[in-house]
């Protein structure tokens, strides 16, 4: 069995395998190819162990990478791991770090031969099936593969403390989808903590969702340290309408915060407090918008660390999914492996609602869900309502038989009338690698055998495995507790501090920087400028009309009046964030330089940021001629590149499926001409048939009478006949000819089709699409300075506070 690449390797076109008769068990040489935007209709895999499932979802998600497609993958079972192993030498030294030794101890042979034949079977599995090195290589070079270990240092940790954040506004302004979120997290962290809450019934989970609400509601963060200290001292009067130590008395909440406090300080939590956070768009592209698949293991957790972050990771990325702006073209895929227990039929487990509301809603994001499972009972009915592939695979029992029957004859055929025998016979005669596919955007089901998975297959990995595939030189993520901007090139403030609040002319204005966290004897104000200004950008061509705010802070100066404000850095913070007063009378005050002291320092410093706005600020934008889009402001060059991929996939997408109406309407038209000719050929060897037997008829009583005495007449019509006969033959032969002709102009068209495809993929492949920096300058008049002022700025312990 072989197969054309150049039949299969199309992009939005995935090569999973090749039709299937399940009577004669054979396989067709021509490839199956499946429509990646049928995903975002969602797709389901169900098959019980060893039907290749797995293998199954492998090459989907293969297939998904090789066309530049992020992915999502949570991976209960921990062999999705697998992906990573991809070994383009196809050699044994490649798989031999990764074999079951085991395996190999009951097949009779030494690790190094059981690895030699381990990368026999792949080279011939992949030879067999028209793929060999160079798609392992291309597949690899497509996306970037990580493996994450959440509450484990075996792969990439990851902190879930960054989960608590704020949503996006997109997420805040619908209430429902709001309180879903709330009612999850809740849910889950109570999970965490031993307590089945009822989201009615429970006081600990209406105080935490309370608690939630009041500060997503405002966009504030909230960590669990945080969140410890408002359980004990709540910013709430009421719940609802009793008093709050009514509704949950003080020494009830010291309960509830000494457990979430328990969770905090066990060692084994440490590990969800490290790592990457649960970014979503971070896990998804790196940091040069390169797409990536990311893998969750968490065959490691319990069951109740698993809903935890389940529930986590699937909150995050509904909320980036309503972040992004909708989409007709697969933008990524969610992929989660043995889904039993996280979307089942009756109970309603914290993963179930965002489970749910993603299958409703994610197509118009261009977010396509894939869920496995060994039975078909481990799914609601509203799910399978909105899952538009099914994958089947071997089932176990005839009640998961009737079960998939039931739900195919409720979702239909796409379209045609449900034969339940015909499909029943079908599911019952497919073999191991072997499965029915039903595709609502298809008219028909298909039986196919699937291809060989690129990636090794070796099953579960263990924790030195999971090790060995973290590089080396992973960064270590930086610490979130201060903004960088806050600290660079401020110095922490000397120890001459005093009490006393320096006294200043009426004309000198100063400003306090908010104090983060409690005043207290440790805290020294010490003295920066502040200056604060607008920058207006204005490019009409490429329909720029920018406002950039500022804020910058600058030591002040000891002596000289004049101030370098090229070296001053962004505070972050606006005008309404800066206090009158400072947070207490007690804080002590660091020695003001005698130039912060006079009034004309002031109006100098003014015109010095004025002109240094002026020279020094631009605003950078990335341009994509092939696409002649301009990248928004503040887009950084990886967000433009995501932007544009999905962009161009759509644009690809669009004029693929214009050739390919286009073509179909020629090829139709052509084989409707083929058909006739074909008749016609028929017909014309019918009326040959017929012309020849009346001139071997007429040809014989001519002979026969002129041995008994014939006419001379009787001769001539027999050498008329002769000749019809022969006109008729080659009238045959022109008919031939036709449909010859016919059949080449259909192959003409197929082959101008995809050279077309190709031609078009490459001209929108997002790594062909060169972009321009451009700068965009701001006018004399286009700089606002607003204020400049003398800015006391908290330093607690020697590092800054505000």
């Amino acid at each position: 069995m072989s197969r054309d690449a150049a039949i299969y390797e199309k992009l939005g076109a995935f090569y999973l395998g090749s039709p299937h008769d399940v009577t004669s068990g054979e396989t067709a040489d021509e490839p199956l190819l499946y429509d990646a935007k049928d995903l975002l209709t969602h797709a389901m895999c169900v098959g019980m162990t060893g039907s290749g499932k797995t293998g199954l979802c492998a090459c989907l998600l293969e297939e998904a990478a090789i066309d530049g497609v992020p992915a999502l993958i949570i991976d209960p079972k921990g062999d999705m791991g697998n992906l990573l192993l991809t070994f383009p030498n196809l050699s044994p030294q490649e798989f031999r770090p990764w074999i079951d030794e085991d395996a190999a101890g009951r097949a009779g042979k030494s690790p190094d031969e059981f690895a030699a034949a381990q990368a026999e079977l792949w080279r011939n599995g992949l030879s067999q099936w028209g793929q060999d090195a160079t798609r392992i290589q291309r597949l690899r070079q497509a996306v970037d593969f990580r493996i994450y270990t959440p509450g484990s240092d075996a792969g990439r940790p990851v902190s879930v403390l960054s989960s608590f954040q704020a949503p996006p506004p997109e997420v805040r302004g619908e209430r429902d989808l709001l309180r879903d979120r709330i009612s999850a997290t809740v849910q889950g962290l109570l999970g965490l903590v031993g307590i089945d809450a009822d989201p009615v019934q429970s006081r600990e989970h209406i105080l935490l969702a309370s608690l939630f609400e009041r500060a997503w509601n405002e966009g504030q963060d909230l960590d669990l340290g945080g969140l410890i200290q408002q359980v004990q001292q709540p910013p709430l009067e009421r719940v609802g309408v009793l008093p709050l130590d009514s509704f949950f008395p003080a020494k009830d909440r010291f309960g509830l915060a000494m457990a979430l406090n328990n969770l905090l300080a066990s060692p084994g939590f440490a590990g969800w407090m490290e790592g990457e956070p649960l970014d979503v768009d971070r896990l998804l592209y790196d940091s040069s918008g390169k797409p990536c698949v990311s893998i969750f293991s968490i065959a490691h957790l319990s069951d109740a660390e698993r809903m935890f972050f389940v529930t986590l990771l699937l909150q995050q990325t509904l909320g980036w999914m309503r972040s992004r702006p909708g989409s007709s073209s697969l933008r990524a895929l969610l992929y989660m492996d043995e889904v039993f227990g996280f979307i089942p039929p009756v109970a309603e487990p914290p993963s179930k609602k965002p489970l749910l509301t993603m299958l409703k809603q994610a197509r118009a994001y261009g977010l396509g869900v894939v869920l496995a499972t060994q039975n078909p009972a481990d799914l609601d009915y509203k799910a399978l309502s909105n899952i538009g592939t099914w994958f089947l695979g071997r089932l176990q029992t005839e009640r998961d038989k009737a079960r998939v029957l039931d739900g195919l004859e409720g979702v239909g055929a796409g379209g045609a009338e449900f034969g339940r025998r015909e499909m029943e016979q079908l599911l019952a005669g497919l073999g191991k690698r072997v499965f029915l596919l039903h595709n609502v955007h298809e008219p028909a089901p298909e039986v196919f055998h699937t291809r060989w998975a690129m990636s090794y297959l070796r099953g579960p990995l263990t924790r030195d495995q999971i090790d060995r595939l973290v590089p080396d030189d992973l960064p270590v993520p930086p610490l979130a507790a201060d903004n960088g901007a806050r600290s660079s090139g401020q110095a922490a403030p000397s120890s001459s501090a005093k009490a006393v609040r320096p006294v200043l002319p009426s004309e000198i204005p100063q400003r306090y920087l908010p104090l983060r966290g409690r005043p207290g004897d440790d805290v020294t104000y010490v003295p920066r400028l502040m200056g604060l200004g607008r920058v207006h950008f204005v490019d009409k061509r490429r329909d720029i009309d920018h406002h950039r705010d500022l804020a910058l802070l600058a030591a002040v100066p000891e002596e000289v009046a004049s101030i370098d404000w090229y070296d001053a850095t962004e505070s972050g913070l606006e005008l309404a964030d800066l206090e009158s007063d400072p947070a207490a009378d007690s804080i002590a005050f660091g020695e003001l330089p005698t130039a912060a002291t006079k009034t004309k320092s002031y109006r100098s410093w003014e015109k010095e940021l004025s002109e240094t706005l002026y020279r020094d600020r631009r605003l950078s934008l990335w341009v994509s001629p092939g696409l002649d889009l301009t990248s928004q402001p503040g887009e950084s060059e990886r967000d433009f590149r995501i932007r544009l991929t999905d962009l161009a996939r759509e644009a690809r997408d669009e004029e693929i499926e214009k050739l390919r109406e286009k073509a179909e309407r020629k090829l139709a038209t052509l084989g409707e001409r083929k058909r006739k000719a074909e008749q016609a050929v028929e017909r014309e060897r019918d009326q040959a048939r017929d012309a020849k037997l009346q001139t071997a008829v007429s040809l014989g009583s001519t002979l026969l009478g002129a041995l008994f005495g014939g006419r001379r007449r009787s001769l001539s019509t027999a050498a008329r006949g002769v000749g019809r006969s022969f006109k008729q033959g080659q009238d045959v032969e022109r008919a031939l000819e036709n449909v010859e002709s016919y059949g080449r102009q259909i192959a003409e068209v197929e082959e101008d089709l995809r050279q077309d495809i190709e031609t078009i993929e490459e001209r929108w492949e997002a790594r062909n699409l060169p972009l321009e920096e451009v700068e965009v300058k701001p006018r004399r008049a286009d700089i606002d300075v607003r204020l400049v002022t003398l800015a006391w700025a908290p330093y607690r312990a020697g590092e800054a506070a505000w």
